[in-house]
């Protein structure tokens, strides 16, 4: 055989056997992983009667939220309406309408420890709450932090401006709070969260915020879900002629985008 002709067959030998290790390897590599993109929900409720009785109560709810290397961000809007129709008067009388909206950064630190920053802005008639705008800074920790299981504490200094009752009051605050998601099946989750907001110079002036819900998917693509949610508020100290609670039950229809 001719050495031109040994050379090429063996360069054809030698390219078929790396050829399957090759293969192997790509085969092998694992798949790059997805990039971080906001996760976003839209909860819209309604509620009618007609008859003795003429109401209409709206409800609203939009979160969304990010995470990406060691830093999460998340905001949500949501506010509630409604009109009762005095059947003597004809006159229609509003009630409830609030609405709520908040902001928070987390930046990680290790695993499980991180810092955050969250603003807070809410107006309430009801409740004759004409502003309340809470700002806070501190430290956080997951006690738990698995795919379909998370549970964390934040405790941190803040400042509350807040119009109630007509009258300004401003002070410092200390905020302490927790968060618990929980995925129950592959279309199903609950979750709950609370905070407490007691006043530096007197911790008998406090607000308590807390909420617990629960959704499931309606459709194969987990877009539509039915979600329930549960709103208490508490208040130590509120506005003349108002009591100290709320408490708001929600049903609506959450579309995932």
């Amino acid at each position: 055989m001719k050495p031109s002709r040994l050379i090429s067959c063996l360069a054809v030998a030698t390219i078929a056997g790396t050829m399957p290790l090759c293969a192997q390897v790509e085969t092998n590599t694992p798949p790059p992983k997805p990039k971080p993109r906001w996760e976003s929900t839209l909860t819209a409720g309604l509620t009618l009667t007609r008859g003795n009785s003429r109401t209409m109560t709206a409800s609203g709810d939009v979160k969304t939220q990010k995470k990406w290397d060691q830093n999460e961000l998340k905001f949500g809007l949501d506010g509630t309406y409604g009109e009762t129709r005095d059947q003597t008067t004809g006159n229609d009388n509003v009630n409830p309408n609030m609405i709520h909206g908040f902001g928070q950064y987390n930046r990680l630190f290790s695993e499980r420890l991180f810092g955050y920053a969250r603003a807070e802005g809410l107006h309430d008639e009801v409740a004759d709450v004409t502003y309340r705008v809470p700002v806070s800074l501190g430290l956080g920790y997951y006690f738990i932090k698995k795919t379909d299981t998370d549970l964390d504490a934040e405790i941190g200094p803040g400042y509350i401006w807040q119009k109630q009752g007509g009258l300004i009051d401003n002070f410092a605050t200390l905020r302490v709070s927790e968060n618990f998601n929980h995925k129950l099946s592959d279309r199903a989750k609950i979750w709950q969260k609370a905070e407490w907001l007691p006043k530096v110079e007197d911790f008998n002036y406090y607000i308590v915020n807390a909420e617990v819900g629960i959704s499931a998917a309606l459709t194969e693509d987990k877009k539509l879900s039915l979600t329930v949610t549960l709103n208490y508020t508490y208040a130590s100290q509120p506005a003349a002629g108002r009591v100290k609670n709320d408490t708001t039950l929600k049903t609506g229809i959450t579309y995932a985008f």
